[in-house]
């Protein structure tokens, strides 16, 4: 059962991926080099492209002893994908307006996919055996990431957010914005090792 639920979710997560691809490159406005570098500077695509290779590694792995399927990872991965989909409902959904074929792989990648992992993530993730002390490791990719945006931007001139445009707002404001989106990170975080530790015990409890 979790090998197939792997399966769908991993080809939904896939097709968006390749699709946003496929638009991006159709509609682009810089050389073709240059727009798959933009492309995969997106933390959007980045991170669910994270969600579909996790779901392929599901479906088909065989070691249960791998980095994917260590209790946390799929937490780790949760975190970051429902980041995805907060930052583009509370901040990003008011500034762009898709239409057609973009306006089905937007919601899937910000809206139907966070969603699938979440879900995923309450059926099969060891919650009981999440550690505390896996948070700080969980940040690395969101603090790699926005070290590397900001340089690349710097050289490049190109900010894939507008949260985090150093040309219009200043170093100093996306410092701060940073900052809170790096709170929203561990705050999440926390809040599913909670969840996922509270729901273990009333699900050992009713045994």
């Amino acid at each position: 059962m979790k090998k197939n639920i792997a399966l769908i979710f991993a080809i939904i997560a896939w097709f968006a991926v390749i699709m946003q691809f496929y638009l991006m490159m159709e509609n682009r406005v810089a050389s073709v080099p240059e727009t798959i570098v933009r492309f995969f500077s997106f933390f959007t695509i980045l991170t669910n492209t994270l969600v579909a290779v996790y779901f392929t590694v599901q479906c088909m792995a065989k070691n249960q002893k791998s980095f994917w399927q260590q209790p946390g990872t799929l937490t780790a991965i949760t975190v970051y994908i429902l980041v995805v989909g907060l930052v583009y409902q509370l901040v990003l959904r008011q500034i762009w307006e898709p239409e057609g074929m973009q306006k089905v792989v937007d919601e899937l990648l910000h809206s139907v996919n966070p969603v699938l992992v979440l879900i995923f993530w309450f059926i099969y993730e060891k919650k009981n055996n999440i550690r505390w002390n896996q948070l700080p490791y969980w940040l690395l990719y969101p603090l790699i990431y926005l070290v590397y945006i900001l340089g690349r931007g710097h050289l490049s001139d190109f900010y894939p957010y507008p949260f985090v445009n150093v040309a219009e707002l200043g170093m100093q404001q996306v410092l701060v914005n940073s900052f809170f989106l790096l709170l929203v990170f561990l705050g999440l975080s926390a809040g599913l090792v909670w969840v996922g530790k509270r729901t273990s015990k009333k699900q050992i409890g009713g045994l």
